[in-house]
């Protein structure tokens, strides 16, 4: 598929990670890339291995023209819902841009309503969009790296293997220990641990 570009000298592209899981911040990332120099590899984060996205990750970094994290946070994500607080967390990525785009990629079906750039969304934009590749590879190792980092705080909750996604092993986890602060408290299986439990740590 041909997605028509415009001609102008900033493109951004944006990206989120972690809408599913039922911990942690919903993460957004947005790049404009430096023509002048090409990253070869750049794809959807979910086909590349970790090593290969830790390695993209830094020569992104190293590359772009500039690159910005956006977050919103689970008690953010509690208030607006999933949906609202990763539209917030990908228009504060856009904020955070040292250089304003002309044009913003966004990847999926919608776009924020508080971006006032010219904006487009693409379905499956990671695999399109070079800009969206480079967003959801960063998007993905920065909220990895915070799910390690919380891995060492609570390693009974097993963040580091599953981050954060409602498998097997965290629902154990939860039954077993209840929720932490860092849990989403509006999904429906933390918020039947803690009606269960009546308590949070």
């Amino acid at each position: 598929m041909q997605i028509d570009r415009p001609h102008v000298n900033y493109i951004a592209g944006v990206d989120e990670v972690g809408r599913g899981p039922l911990v942690g911040d919903v993460v957004t990332a947005a790049v404009i890339l430096d023509p002048t120099k090409p990253i070869v590899g750049l794809a959807d984060s979910k086909k590349l291995s970790d090593k290969k996205r830790q390695l993209l990750a830094a020569e992104i970094k190293e590359k772009a023209l500039c690159y910005a994290i956006g977050r919103c946070s689970p008690s953010e994500i509690d208030e607006l819902n999933i949906l609202h607080a990763t539209m917030l967390a990908m228009s504060r990525a856009v904020e955070g841009l040292s250089v304003k785009p002309e044009f913003v990629f966004i990847d999926g079906n919608r776009v924020p309503s508080q971006l006032t750039i010219p904006a487009q969304a693409v379905v499956k934009g990671d695999s399109l969009v070079e800009e969206i590749s480079a967003a959801s590879i960063l998007a993905k190792v920065a909220r990895d790296d915070e799910m390690i980092e919380l891995d060492k705080r609570y390693p009974e909750y097993g963040f580091a293997g599953h981050k954060g996604y409602p498998t097997k092993a965290h629902f154990a986890a939860l039954e077993q220990y209840g929720a932490i602060n860092e849990h989403r408290k509006s999904f429906k299986p933390v918020q039947r641990i803690l009606a269960l439990k009546g308590e949070q740590r």
